[in-house]
């Protein structure tokens, strides 16, 4: 009995695996500006028929505050001819030093932005703070022409989950959002808490009301996650990165309890850098989860932050880490295989 239910369990992991998307990796080089290293991008995202590209904007290392654009036409041409060199836009981020000083006052240390959503009538940003800052933060601005205007009323604190010992998790912020039925849904990075993981919903006017975000449970997802985007039918893809590093990057590790999910990481007894992509379903009023792809060998060891859905497969850029020095902005298509 015990040989047939192994059987069992065996053959639905090869059935799963095999019904997993395989995707071609495309590589598109960049202009020398997007191509500049601390730029740190740290989000895409598709809309008006364009791919925008948000810096992580480090006013503390005295960054400027910006995202970029290239429309989609010239990403095409791009894959046709990998010659081409891609036409872009810069556009300003207006106000954020004013919202900044605004956290500084409240005792939370800024340290850059790390998700984007636009809809058709604002921009959202999540800022991420210091690991000691109690709050992370919620931005809104308005999408013009030539610049993104921030609005210095809207800065909705969003409280970091902690361990169960009080502290909190190294290096982790909200590093990805969704919009979920016309209101902001923000995810942690880390969602391997021992009880309930959330994401946490907010309405579009609660910069001025205050009402508490409101969690929506999230099935335990192991390593980062580091930013989403939706795919249609309340399914949204993630990148699900995993970095090897000691000391208090070790919080993302999994428990050896924990064998096949301990196994993607373990390596001659140590740990190995790995990133996948998983797919996030939102239903009955929370989101579950399962592997969609692994980035192959080469890819693993980016620091892969930002990814948009486009014409069945990917746009996936890292901020600016690289298996090896120099490092540089990469951007990636992963065009799905017919």
């Amino acid at each position: 009995m015990k040989y047939l239910a192994t059987l069992f369990l065996s053959s639905c992991f090869f059935s799963a695996v095999a019904q997993q998307r395989q995707f071609d990796v495309r590589s598109l080089s960049l202009p020398k500006e997007l191509a500049y290293y601390d730029n740190q991008f740290s989000g895409l995202y598709i809309a008006q028929d364009k791919l925008f590209l948000l810096s992580e904007s480090r006013l503390q290392d005295k960054a400027e505050a910006k995202l970029y654009t290239v429309a989609l036409a010239d990403l095409d041409r791009k894959l046709a001819d990998t010659a081409y060199v891609l036409p872009y836009q810069k556009l300003p981020i207006t106000n954020l030093a004013r919202l900044r000083a605004k956290m500084t006052a409240l005792g939370q240390r800024y340290e850059g932005l790390e998700a984007m959503l636009l809809t058709k009538d604002a921009a959202y940003f999540s800022v991420e703070t210091a690991t000691p800052s109690a709050n992370c933060y919620l931005l809104k601005g308005h999408l013009g022409a030539t610049a993104v205007e921030l609005d210095t009323t809207f800065l909705v604190p969003l409280a970091k989950p902690v361990a169960t010992d009080g502290s909190h998790i190294y290096n982790a912020g909200f590093e990805a959002m969704a919009n979920v039925n016309e209101r902001v849904v923000a995810f942690f990075e880390y969602n391997y808490f021992p009880r309930q993981n959330y994401a946490y919903e907010v309405k579009p006017s609660a910069g001025r009301s205050q009402r508490p975000p409101r969690p929506v449970p999230v099935s335990p997802v192991p390593f980062r996650i580091t930013d989403m985007t939706a795919t249609g039918g309340n399914h949204f893809t993630a990148i699900n990165y995993f970095f090897k590093g000691e000391g208090d990057d070790a919080v993302y590790r999994t428990p050896a309890t924990d064998v096949a999910t301990t196994k993607l990481i373990a390596d001659n007894g140590g740990f190995k850098n790995y990133c996948r992509l998983i797919d996030l379903e939102l239903k009955s009023n929370s989101f579950t989860w399962k592997p969609l792809w692994e980035f192959p060998v080469p890819y693993m060891s980016y620091n892969w932050e930002g990814i948009a859905a486009y014409k069945g497969g990917y746009f996936i850029i890292n901020d600016k880490y690289t298996p090896a020095r120099p490092y540089r902005t990469t951007l990636l298509y992963l065009q799905a295989q017919k």
